[in-house]
């Protein structure tokens, strides 16, 4: 399926202002301008900059939000590379398999990339899933069992945590990914897009972002694609930031995540 995305100006610029809306309440306001978050939900909106001056500041915001994502994965990456150490050697011995799991996924402008994350599940966990799809409790495209018997048992805990998210810093360092973006999709998922949905391919996708913030597993496929719209029309690094910070304490308070 040939889907036309629109043209990104830079690495992180949001879609072109001519495609078209969503019917979602939330992306009734998105053009409005920038979002405000309280709690887990979108509680309001503020003006833009004036036409003339927007496309500057964005274009510095761009350059800025790069920086960050690659300063801060370095540094993060220092950090937790003991824990993620540690982490690989359980998952070795609690089951069988590699501590890692590469999948293909794709990101910005339908580029497909080599994602990683620490294993959660059992080594055929790929083959087995034709056999759960009628078990399935997402709204399709998406496969989620909140008890999926492929889930190892360290595997729920690094789920629950969101250790298993670790690895995905060298995408961020890469270039793949960045810190705050839409949820990367895999290819069979992408087949399926509309081309309101193919805009979530306009800008680079990241590990975290307003899905993992207002319900994570818990938010369906339509729930999810209106608020990766709404972080794509209304995006700025003050946004960015305050998805960051709110990602905290919700790894916290893992609600949603399975």
């Amino acid at each position: 399926m040939a889907i036309s995305l629109p043209q990104p100006e830079g690495p992180y610029s949001p879609a072109s202002s001519n495609a078209s809306e969503s019917t979602s309440p939330i992306s009734e306001n998105r053009r409005a301008g920038s979002l405000s978050l309280a709690g887990n939900g979108l509680v309001g909106v503020h003006a833009e900059p004036p036409a003339g001056q927007g496309h500057l500041v964005m274009r510095r915001q761009s350059r800025t939000k790069r920086l960050l994502d690659l300063a801060l994965s370095l540094i993060l990456l220092v950090l937790v590379a003991p824990i993620v150490g540690v982490l690989a050697l359980v998952i070795m011995i609690d089951s069988r398999g590699g501590p890692f799991f590469v999948q293909t996924r794709v990101g910005l402008g339908s580029r497909e990339f080599r994602f990683v994350k620490l294993r959660t599940m059992v080594r055929d966990a790929e083959a087995r899933l034709v056999e759960l799809k009628a078990l399935n409790e997402a709204q399709p495209p998406l496969f989620k069992m909140k008890r999926d018997p492929r889930v190892t048992r360290v595997g729920a805990f690094l789920r629950r945590s969101s250790l298993d998210e670790l690895p995905q810093l060298w995408n961020v360092l890469r270039g793949d990914m960045s810190l705050v973006g839409p949820r990367p999709p895999l290819p069979r998922e992408v087949a399926t897009y509309t081309p309101e949905q193919a805009r979530r391919l306009s800008v680079m996708p990241g590990m975290t972002g307003l899905w993992q913030v207002c319900g994570r597993s818990d938010v369906d496929f339509d729930q999810a694609v209106a608020l990766d719209l709404s972080y794509i029309d209304t995006w700025s690094l003050a946004l960015d930031l305050s998805l960051l910070m709110k990602t905290l304490l919700v790894v916290v308070r893992p609600r949603g995540a399975y």
